[in-house]
């Protein structure tokens, strides 16, 4: 029976691997990345909403301490409070608009608690060293800033980093870890301040609203997913039918006679060259010997021709 031949172990390990890829593509791989569109569309949504939209008090767009999520993020706000500089902490191993940079993260008194503000950022200076920037203003200021939510811990390595400055530095903006750095209790979530407002160093760009690759790579996993599939129902069938790959490499004897092997590059050259030497060997004499000298001149059935044809020969030479 050729349904034999698909129960080796090796036909059997190639047609898990192959289910196992097309399964990973259809059920993972592929909702990944339609997920990570929806969330870049989601955000591109609420960016383009935000800079037509006025900004509203924090308390109507987050009560009662309520954390941001991905519905109110980018969302305006105003917050009417007291920076605490004592308590600012760095934000490091930033990238902003391509280039390396510093965060900067003070929290800030409210009558709501306390809350995180971002004031932009700062360029490292010589030897990735801190630079010297603005301050907070005193006293109490009113800002519009945007929402943000709390970015995750980086996972290898603490959340706070070691400091020889004056202020601690973090590796996220997050109130998690800034609370973690300084004891201060802040409210989830933290606020990136506009351009022109109280206390901003360098405001933080709005990021691009591009959909960006994700749906066409979707697209491409569910391709491979489908390729494998065809490739190994392609191969099956193949198998299947009289002369398979499988049948002649298997060495299997064939209904009709011995087991037919592939001859190798070596075999085959082989026999090339003894095929261009049978056709080689000395050009036998017409009118002597075959078996003779093939350089030697053929002596003429006539004596008096091989004299005329010597004498020629001596006169030449002299």
């Amino acid at each position: 029976m050729r349904w034999k031949l698909l129960l080796r172990p090796s036909w059997l390990a190639l047609t898990i691997l192959v289910f196992a890829f097309a399964a990973a593509c259809f059920t993972v791989l592929g909702p990944w990345q339609f997920d990570r569109h929806d969330e870049r569309t989601t955000r591109n949504e609420a960016v383009r909403e935000s800079l037509d939209a006025e900004p509203r008090p924090l308390t109507a767009v987050l009560p009662d301490g309520q954390a941001p999520d991905e519905r109110s993020e980018w969302s305006r706000v105003t917050i009417t409070g007291e920076y605490l500089a004592d308590e600012e902490v760095l934000a490091r191993l930033r990238t902003v608009q391509g280039e390396p940079a510093f965060e900067v993260l003070t929290p800030m008194r409210t009558t709501e608690g306390r809350v995180l503000v971002n004031r932009g950022y700062v360029r490292p200076g010589q030897g990735s060293r801190v630079p010297n920037y603005e301050a907070p203003p005193d006293g109490e200021v009113t800002v519009t800033a945007r929402v943000r939510v709390d970015e995750p811990p980086p996972g290898d390595r603490d959340a706070v980093a070691d400091s020889t400055g004056d202020r601690p530095q973090v590796y996220s903006a997050s109130s998690e870890l800034v609370t973690e750095a300084t004891g201060t209790e802040l409210r989830p979530g933290y606020f990136q301040l506009d351009a022109e407002q109280p206390g901003v160093v360098n405001p933080l760009p709005l990021p691009r609203t591009e959909a960006g690759p994700f749906f066409g790579y979707a697209l491409q996993w569910l391709a491979f997913g489908v390729m494998v599939l065809l490739g190994w129902l392609y191969f099956t069938v193949r198998e299947l039918r009289p002369g398979g790959a499988l049948r002649g490499s298997a060495g299997h004897a064939s209904p009709g006679g011995p087991a037919r092997r592939r001859k190798t590059v070596a075999e085959m050259l082989a026999e090339d060259e003894a095929g261009d030497g049978a056709g080689d060997g000395p050009i036998g004499d017409p009118i002597g010997d075959p078996g003779g000298d093939p350089g030697a001149t053929p002596e003429p059935a006539d004596p008096s021709q091989g004299r005329a044809m010597r004498s020629q020969d001596t006169r030449t030479i002299r």
